[in-house]
């Protein structure tokens, strides 16, 4: 392998992964909708880079993947 191997912090982890929130409808009658929200590094409990992908719990025992 060539390259510069860069080790992750929290905060790196966090940047990579999303979680998806609803937002409510604006209109009565409306569709609530979902929209991406990036996951803050003071959330992080732990992570772990899998090389292709970053696997992230946050401190509330939720689990996100996110694409490197």
């Amino acid at each position: 392998m060539t390259g510069e191997v860069k080790n992750l912090t929290a905060a790196d982890a966090a940047k990579l992964v999303k979680r998806e929130v609803v937002v409510p409808a604006d209109k009565e009658g409306g569709k609530p909708t979902t929209k991406k929200v990036a996951i803050e590094a003071n959330e992080v409990l732990d992570f772990k880079d899998y090389g292709d992908y970053v696997v992230v719990v946050t401190k509330d025992g939720q689990k996100f993947t996110g694409d490197k």
